[in-house]
């Protein structure tokens, strides 16, 4: 794993979700609550349906497509349709900087974004 820059604490909304493409089959989705951000990988476990386009709310995003809600730390689903967690990454602030620690070939991507 290796630690890559996704973003800017300043570019995301609590209570709301960002993609972040890292290329055409890959996406991290960071999200911001009011006391840390998280990132996941931007896909339900149940549908391919982007989670950074779900709802935020108590510490889970709930896909906007079927209503599975998943715990932002980690992953893991509370109702059906989905049943398998998605993956999380740690994620670190550094100034203005959202740090996400990523599988060495995801890291390379992010660089070359």
């Amino acid at each position: 794993m290796a630690w890559a820059r996704l973003g800017a604490l300043s570019e995301l909304e609590a209570g709301s979700g960002q993609r972040v493409e890292l290329s055409d089959d890959e996406a991290v989705a960071l999200i911001r609550t009011n006391d840390a951000v998280y990132a996941l990988v931007d896909c339900c476990t149940h549908e391919d349906y982007p989670l950074s386009e779900g709802f935020v709310e108590d510490g889970k995003v709930e896909c906007a497509l079927h209503g599975s809600c998943f715990d932002l730390e980690t992953g893991h689903p509370d109702i059906p349709p989905a049943v398998t967690p998605v993956r999380t990454f740690p994620v670190k602030v550094d100034g203005d900087d959202v740090l996400v620690d990523l599988p060495e070939r995801w890291a390379e991507l992010a660089e070359g974004r």
